[in-house]
């Protein structure tokens, strides 16, 4: 461990903003936080005046899709949202040290530059991980940090990796699962017996097939009604059981969502993920390995 880092600890099922007591982490286990679990435009959502958006219930206010994974002292991030700089400053994150990418779109990537001040802090270079796709979209569409031609004092360094197969990183046993949203193509992930299926709207059959024997699914679940490139809460359940994890919560949420009174009404085992939630599970049990 690092100098000045801290501890590895844990929180269960509340936000580093609220005071509760540490508990430490088993060698084994892998703390995951929600850093955000809202869609697009988040919630509240700008220029609307519904009941959610105008909600004080800290379950209905959502920054952009994100978790980090944390796991003996390293941390995993998946996705620079929009919202990493608010994200990052409410959990009290102080490092970064990989980034996994499940697709290309803004709300899943423009928060990429906020990845400077862990570069200065850690002195070193942040690996990004993803498709092939996914990586040449990124030094294609943020030339400023990728082409050395461009000449700047202070940008983000990052490196691009390919991530198409089963790899050890942080000492995470990360398997990427193909997705389909809408059209387009994203990228799961699974770790053990967790995995993060996040905006999509088909997950095709040899996918399915890494899927067997979760503990705990991360799902998109965007709203209500049927969306032509996510699953809608129904559709999602359904996928849920397909899937059959001991637990499943819905994620990518948008403002159709009341927290509180639609969880009430989904099938036991399933619920809504919300911002600053924290989970674990362990990578001790070999059994889950598809």
């Amino acid at each position: 461990m690092s100098a000045g880092r801290k501890p590895v600890c844990r929180r269960l099922f509340t936000s580093c903003s609220t005071g509760e007591i540490f508990l430490p982490i088993a060698p084994h286990e892998v703390e995951i936080i929600i850093l955000g679990s809202g869609g697009s435009p988040g919630v509240p959502m700008p220029a609307c005046d519904c009941a959610v958006c105008r909600s004080e219930v800290p379950e209905n206010r959502r920054t952009r899709c994100s978790i980090l994974l944390s796991y003996h002292g390293r941390n995993l991030l998946i996705d620079t949202a929009t919202d990493l700089r608010q994200q990052v400053l409410r959990e009290k994150i102080n490092h970064i040290d990989a980034v996994l990418y499940t697709h290309t779109h803004a709300d899943h990537v423009h928060g990429i530059d906020d990845l400077r001040p862990f570069n200065h802090r850690q002195q070193q270079l942040i690996p990004l991980y993803g498709s092939a796709s996914a990586m040449e979209h990124l030094r294609r569409v943020f030339p400023y940090i990728f082409d050395p031609a461009i000449k700047l004092g202070y940008r983000p360094r990052l490196e691009t990796r390919i991530l198409e197969k089963p790899e050890d990183i942080l000492g995470l046993p990360v398997i990427p699962i193909p997705l389909r949203h809408g059209d387009d193509e994203a990228t799961g992930y699974r770790v053990g017996p967790f995995a993060y299926l996040t905006d999509c709207s088909e997950i095709p059959a040899a996918s399915r097939g890494l899927l067997r024997g979760l503990d705990l699914l991360i799902l998109d679940g965007l709203r209500l009604r049927p969306h032509p490139t996510h699953f809608h809460v129904a559709a999602a359940v359904a996928e849920a059981r397909r899937i059959g994890a001991r637990r499943t919560l819905l994620t990518h949420l948008n403002h159709e969502i009341d927290h509180h009174r639609h969880e009430s009404e989904l099938p036991p085992g399933v619920g809504f993920a919300y911002d600053g939630q924290r989970l674990t599970f362990s990578l001790a049990d070999q059994e889950h390995a598809p």
